[in-house]
C-alpha cells in the first residue's frame, strides 16, 4: 500500500531500534513458551516414571521449578522492561517527528485553506489522527512480528513432539486466514467515516467553545444542545457501523479459533488411549494450543487496530498533500532591506479558482515614506488588497512590485519581515505580555522590550498588570481590554521595526480613550515608514498622502482629502455621511 511505503519514510530512521525491540521481544515471549514441555516433563519423566523413587522424584521436580524460576524472577523482568520501554520510545519518536513535519506544513498553506477548514478538523488530523498512526507502529512493525514469531516457534516445538497432532492443530488455518481477510477489507472504509465523524465533533465544539460568549448572549443553549444532538448522532452512527462489522468479523474467527482446542482435544484423546501418546504429551499440546490461538486471536485484534491507523494515516496524508497556494518561485531572492516603494501593476484577484473577481485593474503606485489610506462601503475589497502585500494570497493576474521587483521573485520569509501588521482584531496567544511581543523580534532584550512598549503607549497598563511583563494573557489576549490588547500588538510591530506598515482598522473598535493613546501610538509608529491604511472613520485618514476610495474591487477615486473634498465625488458623499451621523 502507497500509505505505508509513506509512512516507513519516517519508520525508517529507527529501524536499528525496532530491530532490536523485536529481538527482545522474541526472547520474552519465547521463555513462557517452556512452561508446556515443562509440564511434560513432569507428568512423564518425573511423575510417571516408575524406576524413581519418590525421594528422587521430587528433587528433580525441585530442581526444574527452581531452573525456571531463577529465569522467570531474574531475566524476564529487565527484558519485559527493555521491549516496553523500547517499543514507546520509538513509536513516540515516530510521532514527535510526523507532527514536526505536519506543523511545518500548516505554517507553509496560504490563508486560503485556513479560511475554507475548520479549525478543529486541522486539530483533530494533527491530535488524534497522528496519535492513532502509533498503533501501527506498536502493532504492525513489532507486536504483529512478535505474535508470529510466537507462533512459529510453538509450532517448531510441537512438530518434534508429535507431527500428525500438529497437523490437525493447523487444520483451522486456512479458514482463519479467509475470515481475517474478508472482513477486514471493509474495515478501513468503515473506520475512515468513523474518523470523519469524530473530527466533525470535534470542530463544532472548538467553534462554540471559542464562540461561548455569543451562545450565551442570544440564549441559544436550547438550540445549540439540538445542534449539538445531530452532529453527536453522525460519529454515533458511524461508530455502530464500526463497531457492528467488528463484532461480526470477532465473532466469525473466534468461532473458528474455539473449534480448533476441541478438534486437538479429542484426536489426542484417541491417541493416549490407544497407546500412540503419552499424557504428558497430550497436556502439553493444549497447553500449546493456548500459546498458539491467543497470538491468532490478537492477530484479529492487530487487523482492527492497523486498519484503523490506515485510515488515520489517509487523513495525515490528505494534509499533508494539501498544495501551497502561496510558494516561492524557483529562485526566488531574499531581500534583507527595502526602501518601501510598493506598485499595483494591473492586479486582479479572486479567492476561488474561475471564481468571481474580488479586485479587478488595480493599478496605483505608494513611494517610500508616503501613507496611503484606503476607504469605501465594507465588502469593497479594502482589507484583500492589503493582504495580498504580504503574500497571505498571491495576484490572480498582474503583478504587486517592491523597489521594482515582482514580490514572488522574492522569499516569502523575507518579504514579510518587510512588513508590520496592526489588525482591527489582533489576536495574542495565551503567554506573558512580553513573550507576545517578542513576537516582533525573538532575540530582543528586555530593554528594547521596554522601550517598544513604551512607544506604544503599553509600559504603564503592563506594569500594573499582576506580574508585569510575565503576566499571562488568556487564550486570543482574554485577560486584557480590547485597547490593552491593540498596544501590545503595536508594541511588536515597534520591536520589529518594519519599513513598511500596514494597518487594518486598527482604532476602529475601541473606545474614544484608548483610541486616542493608540492612535498616538500609530501616528508615532508610521512616521518615516511607508505606511498602508484601511480606515473605517476618515477623520483618522485625513493626513494622508494620498486615499483611495475602493468600491467593488475597483479604485474609484484617488487623492489627498483636500483634493478628494474638492471633486464632491464618492469620497466626499461619504465623508459628509460621517459627519452628519457625528453631529
Amino acid at each position: 500500500m502507497n500509505v505505508m511505503k509513506r509512512y516507513m519514510r519516517f519508520v525508517r530512521p529507527y529501524y536499528g531500534q525496532i530491530g532490536l525491540t523485536l529481538a527482545v521481544g522474541i526472547l520474552k515471549f519465547a521463555i513462557p513458551l517452556f512452561i508446556p514441555l515443562l509440564i511434560k516433563i513432569v507428568i512423564d519423566d518425573i511423575i510417571g516414571a516408575e524406576t524413581l523413587t519418590d525421594q528422587e522424584k521430587l528433587k528433580q521436580l525441585y530442581w526444574w521449578l527452581g531452573g525456571t524460576a531463577v529465569v522467570f524472577f531474574i531475566f524476564r523482568p529487565p527484558i519485559e522492561y527493555f521491549r516496553q520501554y523500547y517499543a514507546q520510545y520509538v513509536s513516540n519518536k515516530i510521532l514527535y517527528d510526523i507532527r514536526q513535519e505536519t506543523y511545518g506544513h500548516l505554517q507553509q498553506l496560504s490563508l486560503k485553506y485556513y479560511s475554507n477548514t475548520r479549525a478543529g478538523e486541522v486539530i483533530s488530523r494533527v491530535i488524534n489522527d497522528v496519535e492513532q498512526t502509533k498503533n501501527f507502529v506498536m502493532t504492525g512493525l513489532m507486536n504483529l512480528w512478535l505474535d508470529l514469531a510466537t507462533i512459529l516457534i510453538a509450532i517448531g516445538i510441537m512438530l518434534t513432539l508429535d507431527v500428525s497432532l500438529t497437523i490437525v492443530t493447523l487444520l483451522v488455518f486456512p479458514f482463519y486466514a479467509f475470515s481475517v481477510k474478508y472482513f477486514f477489507g471493509r474495515l478501513r472504509n468503515l473506520t475512515r467515516q468513523r474518523s470523519e465523524a469524530l473530527a466533525g465533533v470535534q470542530s463544532y465544539l472548538h467553534e462554540r467553545v471559542q464562540g461561548m460568549s455569543i451562545i450565551k448572549s442570544f440564549a441559544l443553549e436550547d438550540t445549540e444542545q439540538t445542534i449539538f444532538d445531530k452532529t453527536n448522532n453522525t460519529f454515533l452512527e458511524k461508530a455502530i457501523d464500526h463497531t457492528k462489522w467488528n463484532a461480526k468479523a470477532f465473532a466469525v474467527v473466534n468461532t473458528i479459533t474455539d473449534v480448533a482446542p476441541l478438534l486437538v482435544i479429542g484426536y489426542a484423546g484417541y491417541q493416549v488411549i490407544t497407546g500412540g501418546l503419552s499424557v504428558g504429551t497430550m497436556v502439553a499440546f493444549v497447553a500449546y494450543i493456548e500459546r498458539v490461538y491467543s497470538p491468532l486471536r490478537r492477530l484479529v485484534n492487530s487487523s482492527t487496530t492497523l486498519v484503523q491507523s490506515i485510515a488515520s494515516m489517509d487523513r495525515v496524508f490528505e494534509l499533508l498533500d494539501e498544495p501551497y497556494d502561496v510558494k516561492d518561485r524557483p529562485g526566488a531572492k531574499d531581500i534583507r532591506t527595502t526602501k518601501g516603494n510598493l506598485e499595483f501593476r494591473d492586479v486582479a484577484f479572486s479567492y476561488e479558482e474561475k471564481g468571481t473577481e474580488v479586485l479587478r485593474d488595480l493599478n496605483f503606485a505608494v513611494k517610500p515614506g508616503q501613507t496611503v489610506a484606503f476607504v469605501g462601503m465594507s465588502g469593497g475589497g479594502k482589507s484583500t488588497i492589503i493582504s495580498l502585500i504580504p503574500r497571505f494570497y498571491d495576484v490572480t493576474e498582474g503583478q504587486i512590485l517592491l523597489d521594482g521587483q515582482d514580490i514572488r521573485g522574492i522569499t516569502t520569509t523575507t518579504l514579510r519581515d518587510q512588513i508590520g501588521i496592526v489588525l482591527q482584531d489582533s489576536i495574542l496567544f495565551s503567554d506573558s505580555v512580553k513573550s507576545n511581543i517578542l513576537m516582533g523580534k525573538p532575540e530582543a532584550t528586555d530593554e528594547e522590550v521596554i522601550a517598544a512598549a513604551k512607544a506604544a503607549n503599553a509600559h504603564d497598563f503592563i506594569e500594573e498588570l499582576p506580574e508585569g511583563y510575565d503576566t499571562l494573557v488568556g487564550e486570543r489576549g482574554v485577560k486584557l481590554s480590547g485597547g490593552q490588547k491593540q498596544r501590545v500588538a503595536i508594541a511588536r510591530v515597534f520591536l520589529k521595526n518594519p519599513p513598511i506598515l500596514i494597518l487594518d482598522e486598527a482604532t476602529s473598535a475601541l473606545d474614544l480613550e484608548s483610541e486616542s493613546l493608540i492612535q498616538d501610538s500609530l501616528d508615532r509608529l508610521a512616521r518615516d515608514r511607508t505606511t498602508l491604511i484601511v480606515a473605517h472613520r476618515l477623520s483618522t485618514i485625513t493626513h494622508a498622502d494620498q486615499i483611495l476610495v475602493v468600491n467593488r474591487g475597483r479604485v474609484v477615486e484617488q487623492g489627498s482629502h483636500a483634493e478628494l473634498m474638492k471633486k464632491e465625488g464618492a469620497y466626499y458623499n461619504l465623508f459628509q455621511v460621517q459627519q452628519l451621523s457625528l453631529d
